[in-house]
């Protein structure tokens, strides 16, 4: 059922059954049919949310500085990648350290990586890694928003169990507030999904924080929520506890057509609707004028006609050529979506390779790496990097990927597990930059002999950040205002030294 909010606040993410109030009915519609992306109604009265359709007020310091990219895609592994069976092996350690997997030679010499990321390895000339990244928080909500904020020291009041809006605005919202939007999309995107806890609560770090709820990123949600079920569905999907629950989920990308019969007439009685609501100014974020909302509305009805925004999201029906170069999986239609984004203009796309935990492995942490984890995520992001090689999109495009935190060392036997795993570690990890300018076939930085603690040029998320950021052209001395006009600076360290050319 189509629902259009009576009063115009702002839909609340962090508590989706209050995104909309008092709804007046409208015609049903088919599902697919619907206007869903980020979570608002069609024509939405809550496209506040959608940073880049709102007339956004740039930030001091702005103008479009050339950056050394013009876009940027975030892959975050929430769950947390174990580093010392992926990017950062240590075949040299003991047998409670090293793990089961063995390293091979990457295409750089010297550099080598798990045995089952083989095309990666062989694309090595594409990226670099950073082995010492390190912050103090083994807990996961506390990582997310670190790691998801570029901001070590957690903000005032904040909690494990929800967002608030004392929390620092995600890299993302920032993004999407302190670049320009280069055409009717959005600045910056977040997709397949929210992070959402196997509880049901949401994750902390993803949202607008302190910027307010206008600021929150366009979240594209084409990934249905399953409390137990994990990984790159269907083909890839597991369950960290091996409890056999059904999984029936479907990726089933936002449409952005207008719905069958919603033309002419029916449009424009619409678009009355919406005249009529103006009356209720009172309501609008504080931010917002009048002026701004018109222009909002306008580009919303672009949007919904933008025949190249439909094509990005709609993965599912690509080419076989393509999807079986992805892989036809949640991760591979992720990361094609992303480029797609990316190519149609968005400055900054969060791919979230899984929900929640799903590389949270406690246990069963080698065959789920090896069987389900790894392929899926070795196959999208070589065919992601090869795409944007191909069609000269990968110098303009910083490609980053990076978890909430590492694993420990020491291998542990957990007892709602058969097998070992390794837990949450937040002293150091393994990113992986490509494109952008980055300097490919190099390791910056190291970890000690075990992987727990950086050995050589420890960085911070603010310097992983700041190398976002200033991939962006956002300058060092910009700032955003929050909704008292109070200025707060967006950088808080600098772009990792000797990363880029």
């Amino acid at each position: 059922m189509l629902a259009i909010s009576r009063r115009l606040h702002a839909p609340d993410f962090a508590h989706p059954s209050r995104a909309l109030v008092q709804p007046l009915v409208h015609p049903r519609l088919a599902r697919r049919t619907l206007l869903q992306a980020g979570s608002i109604s069609l024509l939405g009265l809550g496209m506040n949310h959608v940073a880049g359709l709102r007339a956004a007020e740039p930030a001091a310091g702005t103008g479009r500085p050339s950056g050394k990219a013009k876009s940027v895609i975030y892959i975050f592994l929430s769950g947390g990648l174990a580093q010392h069976d992926s990017f950062d092996m240590k075949p040299d350690a003991p047998d409670t350290v090293r793990g089961e997997f063995n390293p091979i030679a990457t295409a750089t010499p010297g550099i080598q990586i798990c045995e089952h990321l083989p095309l990666l390895a062989a694309r090595s000339r594409h990226w670099a890694l950073l082995r010492s990244l390190t912050h103090s928080s083994n807990e996961h909500s506390a990582g997310h928003q670190i790691m998801l904020s570029g901001r070590s020291a957690l903000p005032p009041n904040f909690s494990n169990n929800k967002p608030q809006r004392s929390d620092w605005p995600s890299i993302a919202a920032i993004a999407s507030a302190a670049t320009v939007r280069r055409n009717n999309l959005p600045p910056a995107a977040i997709l397949p999904e929210r992070l959402i806890h196997w509880s049901g609560r949401i994750i902390p770090g993803q949202f607008g924080g302190q910027m307010g709820p206008h600021r929150d990123p366009w979240f594209i949600e084409a990934s249905p929520y399953h409390n137990t079920s994990y990984g790159a569905f269907p083909d890839y999907k597991f369950d960290h506890q091996e409890r056999g629950h059904a999984d029936d989920r479907v990726f089933q990308a936002p449409s952005l057509t207008l719905p069958q019969g919603l033309d002419g007439l029916r449009l424009r009685n619409r678009n009355e609707l919406l005249t009529t609501l103006q009356d209720q100014r009172e309501d609008l974020d504080r931010t917002a004028t009048a002026a701004q909302f018109d222009g909002l509305r306008q580009r919303a009805i672009s949007l919904l006609t933008d025949n190249k925004v439909t094509q990005a999201l709609d993965v599912t029906r690509a080419d076989d050529r393509s999807q079986d170069r992805y892989g036809k999986n949640s991760f591979g239609w992720s990361l094609l979506m992303a480029r797609r984004l990316i190519e149609a203009g968005v400055n900054l796309v969060q791919v979230n390779l899984g929900n929640d935990e799903t590389w949270d492995t406690h246990g069963e942490a080698f065959p789920h790496l090896k069987d389900k984890l790894f392929p899926p995520t070795d196959r999208a992001l070589s065919a992601l990097l090869d795409d944007l090689n191909e069609s000269g999109l990968l110098n303009d495009t910083l490609v980053v990927m990076a978890g909430e935190f590492g694993r420990t060392p020491k291998i542990s036997q957990n007892s709602a597990y058969r097998k070992p795993g390794r837990d949450h570690w937040g002293a150091v990890q393994t990113v992986l930059f490509a494109g952008g300018s980055v300097k490919g076939g190099q390791v910056i930085g190291s970890s000690d002999r075990i992987g727990a603690y950086p050995a050589a040029n420890p960085q911070t998320p603010e310097n992983l950040a700041a190398t976002i950021y200033d991939a962006l052209g956002i300058p060092a001395t910009a700032v955003w205002h929050d909704e008292q006009n109070r200025p707060h600076s967006i950088y808080y360290g600098e772009p990792i030294v000797g990363l880029t050319s």
